[in-house]
């Protein structure tokens, strides 16, 4: 079992920047950041795998960075130049699973969200 806490959240205007966290009650080889709008599917950003692979959903043009510190048992998803679309509640997600992409079926552990809003 893994245990997934995000913070970092809030409300910004475009163009603005946001850090997420996630601490995790233990690492796994593949972590990696989703997000949900209201009424939308849930949508995959990025993903890190301990071997240092980095997977990016290619909308995001290069906006938004993944990273991971080990020692500190934390995944990080830095977003800049936020955009009014990009408001949702974004998700921490880890599976043990040998291969890391950005598909939410393959992913088998969650956190709670936190809120992003970015107005115009």
């Amino acid at each position: 079992q893994v245990h997934l806490v995000e913070s970092g959240g809030g409300s910004v205007h475009t163009g603005g920047s946001l850090r997420l966290s996630c601490v995790a009650s233990r690492m796994t080889y593949c972590m990696g950041w989703f997000r949900q709008a209201p009424s939308q599917e849930r949508e995959g950003l990025a993903s890190a795998s301990s071997g240092g692979s980095r997977y990016y959903a290619d909308f995001l043009r290069g906006r938004f960075t993944i990273s991971r510190d080990n020692a500190k048992n934390t995944l990080y998803l830095q977003m800049n130049n936020l955009k009014p679309e990009d408001t949702a509640v974004y998700y921490c997600a880890a599976t043990d699973a040998r291969s890391c992409n950005i598909y939410a079926d393959r992913f088998n552990y969650w956190g709670q969200g936190t809120q992003v809003t970015v107005s115009s």
